[in-house]
């Protein structure tokens, strides 16, 4: 059996490609050099910010789906990027500033911008976690301050993001693209920006069809990913709604299930 055409592959990061230590798995970076060798793009795909996946990938040579699709990069330079309102950005900082207030919800947000991500909130707990998604972090006296081109805002939700910070934002979804990202995450962008769009994008940019395209994902902000890419695997672990389009299964992100699925590909 021939092997298909595959010239590009996008991945999700966290319950896709990283394991559960949120560390790249040993047996990705030989699979990475084939790629590179049959002339094969690997593209970290994630609502994790650009510089966060450049330290990831350290000195590797790679194209970028960063901030959820908000911001693509190749070559260090910008294939795309969708950058919020100001009043849209004062909005949402103000009502989760109230909704925390109230205590509807135990939740801060972030201000991902393009030169770095701001948050107000300096809880340890909550800087914990932001600071594992975001390597360039600024903390700021006031979020309605930041100068910045602002890519997305993302909400961090100590009870869940799906069951809390969701439905207490489920009108923005009329004007504004609200996509649950992870259990605790909620990311708020432009419409119709996600990382499906990011990636025909890329595609583009690169030349490629999508029966020339694999993609791995395991959350909700993946769907539309797995939708781009004709070779589309949602992770064993995956949320139903991302089984549910995707045409093929990878093993779990704890047995470096993107490597498997690849190897399989390649061979």
């Amino acid at each position: 059996m021939t092997a298909p055409d595959i010239r590009l592959i996008a991945a999700d990061m966290d319950g896709t490609l990283l394991d559960g230590d949120g560390r790249v798995p040993d047996s990705f970076w030989p699979l990475l050099e084939r790629l590179h060798a049959r002339g094969i793009a690997f593209a970290p795909a994630s609502g994790r910010q650009l510089a966060t996946l450049q330290r990831l990938f350290g000195e590797a040579d790679l194209p970028y789906i960063a901030e959820n699709g908000t911001y693509v990069v190749r070559g260090g330079a910008e294939v795309s990027s969708d950058t919020l309102a100001p009043d849209a950005v004062a909005s949402v900082v103000a009502r989760t500033r109230a909704l925390v207030a109230d205590g509807r919800l135990r939740a801060g947000v972030v201000v991902c911008g393009k030169r770095s991500a701001y948050v107000e909130d300096t809880g340890p707990a909550f800087l914990d976690e932001v600071r594992k998604y975001y390597a360039k972090l600024a903390v700021v006296d006031d979020l309605l301050g930041v100068d910045d081109q602002v890519l997305k805002l993302a909400i961090y939700d100590v009870d869940g993001g799906e069951t809390h910070t969701a439905p207490a934002m489920a009108d923005l979804a009329e004007t504004h693209q609200l996509v649950v990202s992870g259990a605790h995450w909620v990311d708020i962008m432009n419409p119709d920006v996600n990382k499906g769009r990011a990636l025909r994008a890329l595609q583009s940019a690169l030349g490629v069809t999508a029966a020339q395209t694999a993609a791995f994902g395991d959350y909700l902000n993946d769907v539309e990913m797995l939708e781009a890419a004709h070779w589309s695997y949602a992770m064993a672990e995956a949320h139903a709604d991302v089984v549910a389009v995707a045409r093929y299964r990878a093993p779990s992100n704890a047995d470096a299930g993107v490597v498997q699925a690849i190897e399989r590909l390649l061979a």
